[in-house]
């Protein structure tokens, strides 16, 4: 019988490449998606004839346990919030609700339910903030610097309470920074990246970018979800950091991106004071020496080959879009 596996956040670049390793691994695999008059299916359009798609929110305690009673999955991946950290201090209430609350609700559903199921949390390089030390491991103590890393480490402890309380099998990936060409053209990589291939083809002729001198350690999203199904297969749960173990700062980003496309950043980059965050997360990297030891997990795709990986798939994308426009 196959193994059957609930994804939330189905339809971002998390979920997308999830459902595409488990469907790949013989997975039955539900997606939960919230009601929308234009539902966003972009990244998971492949791949629909291959999973099934149900509707509900982490709002939504009912909605929850219907899933959870309908579909009696093995595993449950819980990815679906408020992921974008500068949006978080716009909406701090709505993030908690989502990324603190939401997370006890699809607890507390698996609890009444079947606590038998396993459950995956996506946790975040984020909670580590202003950071004690360097590299950060899963015994580093968390200091969030926004709402969004705040209302994660809610989350990352409510899961930790239950795994203890209940005795449920709920780990957290602490999963650094991970990217790819089907990140939101929001984040700052894909905005570097997007910006690069609309200069190039000469769409636009600068982008804005806040602190060129925060510094992150980067990895492909392709990697780190295998990290998450490693985690549910072991025999006990428990709590990783994954991470590449390299840092890069946002102004290294910009001359690997640039520089890929054979241009020169100094003429086209612009630090615009408004996308400087209130409170700054100054230098993250992380130490997976656990995840390799226990999960013989490894990256395997470089900081530089990732960049040119998106530059070369946006350069695509606007490539095919103008001459879509032209032909109408």
């Amino acid at each position: 019988m196959a193994k059957r596996a609930v994804i939330t956040g189905i339809t971002g670049q998390d979920g997308s490449y999830l459902a595409d390793l488990l469907v790949d691994k013989g997975y039955e695999v539900t997606g939960v998606v919230r009601r929308s008059s234009t539902p966003n299916l972009l990244r998971i359009e492949h791949i629909l004839d291959r999973i099934t798609l149900r509707p509900a929110d982490l709002l939504d305690q009912l909605s929850l346990m219907r899933i959870v009673k309908d579909v009696r999955p093995h595993e449950f991946y819980n990815l679906a919030a408020m992921s974008f950290v500068p949006a978080s201090w716009d909406q701090p209430l709505l993030t908690g609700e989502f990324n603190s609350q939401g997370v006890t609700r699809v607890l507390e559903a698996i609890r009444q339910v079947d606590p038998g199921i396993r459950l995956y949390q996506a946790s975040s390089s984020e909670m580590f903030g202003r950071v004690r030390e360097v590299p950060q491991t899963e015994m580093t103590p968390f200091y969030p610097r926004s709402p969004y890393g705040v209302s994660k480490v809610f989350a990352h402890y409510i899961t930790v309470n239950y795994r203890e309380s209940y005795d449920m099998y709920a780990c957290s990936g602490i999963l650094f920074n991970h990217e790819s060409p089907r990140r939101g053209l929001e984040f700052v990589t894909r905005k570097v990246t997007d910006g690069v291939a609309r200069i190039k083809l000469g769409l636009a002729d600068h982008v804005g970018l806040g602190n060129l001198d925060a510094c992150r350690d980067w990895g492909f999203a392709g990697d780190y979800v295998r990290a998450m199904w490693l985690m549910l297969q072991q025999d006990e749960p428990d709590d990783y950091v994954i991470a590449t173990g390299v840092s890069h700062s946002v102004r290294k980003l910009v001359e690997v991106a640039f520089g890929h496309a054979g241009l020169d950043w100094r003429q086209h980059v612009r630090v615009d004071p408004a996308l400087l965050r209130p409170a700054e997360v100054d230098h993250l990297i992380g130490d997976a020496s656990k995840g390799r030891r226990v999960l013989g997990w490894e990256p395997t795709m470089s900081f530089e080959k990732l960049i040119a990986m998106m530059v070369d798939a946006d350069l695509a994308r606007l490539a095919s879009s103008a001459g879509a426009g032209v032909a109408r």
